[in-house]
């Protein structure tokens, strides 16, 4: 009897609201699934929007960016090789390349330039899935015919690894006294493994301050959002990395590994071995060209030794792909983005103009790093 007294109070507007709520169910961004969707349960289905080159395009450059974009941001490990091809003939011979993909957009790098004169034909397939596990609506296929030139490279994009001068997994480190303009960032090692900079927590304790940096620094053990944002531009930086290694190269060898006292045109460079820079160094193009160094083992600028931009070229537009160590001695200049698989050192009073992307360690030498311009 009292628990029907004390329904019979419930005001009218709350029992209305518990009637609506019972009969429909979650409401918007409300989860049912542990937080795996965001809207509420319902997955939608991820469609293809756009793709590149277009559907039948003609004289297409043999260095084609073959892109789909998509409506919404897709798993990167469903788009591969077997759910996004390339191939060409009546046999449909697969065209060998790799797949890179951020978001919403996934990208097919062919290994090699294309033949010229040739028709291609592209395919998503509905393997593809979304970042939530959802197939690709339908199949995307198109056809496009290559001409017979070289077209201009595209950058690298960055993504959120672009908020940082420096960015790395395990360590960055200085000897006093360096000169940083631009954020740092390490993930998932903690504050702790910076070292050198002397650094002050502001009282958000989202980042740290520093005067030998310009900027803010960040770790992965502040509070939010660093941790979320780091682990963004972390992803960013490895996915920068294996999309700068599969463009296809323009020249293959060139000196042997060493590229000492030489001028560079714009394009893509690849090396199987390390690649020396003994004396100083030119890239010469306009301020909308790129270059791309591919090595296969490390990266060594010699003490005293300049790498130099000519004709209007911007330091943004220079990408040093690397899989092993990059040394650049003492009080030497590097210019471009570093992006290594394993550690960068700057030696005592060395600069670059440029970023620092490490999967280890960065370590610094009372050295210059500065941030390029947009």
């Amino acid at each position: 009897m009292t628990q029907h007294l004390k329904l019979s109070f419930v005001p009218a507007t709350l029992t209305l609201f518990l009637l609506a709520s019972a009969c429909t169910g979650p409401g918007p961004g409300t989860s049912v699934d542990g937080g795996k969707y965001p809207d509420g349960g319902v997955a939608t289905t991820p469609s293809a929007l756009s793709n590149s080159p277009a559907n039948a395009a003609t004289d297409v450059a043999l260095n084609p960016s073959i892109s789909v974009t998509f409506s919404e941001a897709m798993d990167p490990t469903s788009l591969t090789p077997s759910t996004f091809t390339l191939t060409s003939g009546p046999s449909a011979a697969q065209v060998p390349g790799a797949v890179v993909s951020n978001g919403s957009e996934a990208f097919f790098r062919p290994a090699a330039h294309l033949a010229s004169n040739t028709a291609f034909t592209a395919t998503v397939s509905t393997a593809a899935k979304s970042a939530f596990g959802v197939g690709l609506a339908a199949q995307r296929k198109w056809t496009f015919t290559t001409g017979s030139t070289v077209g201009a490279e595209n950058p690298v994009d960055l993504g959120a690894a672009g908020n940082f001068v420096v960015l790395a997994k395990s360590l960055i480190s200085t000897v006093p006294t360096s000169v940083v303009t631009g954020n740092i960032g390490l993930s998932p090692a903690a504050a702790e493994q910076i070292t050198g900079f002397g650094l002050k927590a502001d009282i958000s304790k989202q980042f740290s301050t520093s005067p030998q940096v310009t900027g803010k620094v960040y770790a992965a053990n502040y509070s939010s959002p660093a941790p979320h944002d780091l682990t963004a531009a972390v992803s960013a930086m490895e996915t920068a990395f294996t999309d700068a290694a599969s463009r296809a190269p323009k020249v293959t060898e060139l000196g042997a590994g060493d590229v000492g006292g030489m001028t560079l045109a714009p394009g893509v460079y690849k090396w199987g071995t390390g690649l020396l820079i003994p004396t100083n160094i030119t890239l010469n193009g306009s301020a909308t060209d790129v270059w791309i160094f591919q090595v296969a083992q490390t990266l060594t600028v010699s003490s005293a030794v300049m790498v130099k931009l000519s004709g209007g070229a911007v330091p943004k537009n220079v990408f040093w792909q690397v899989a092993g160590k990059v040394t650049v001695g003492t009080t030497a200049h590097l210019e471009g983005v570093v992006l290594t698989k394993t550690a960068i050192a700057l030696e005592t009073g060395a600069s670059i103009q440029g970023r620092l992307f490490a999967q280890t360690a960065v370590t610094l030498d009372a050295n210059t790093v500065k941030q390029p311009a947009p």
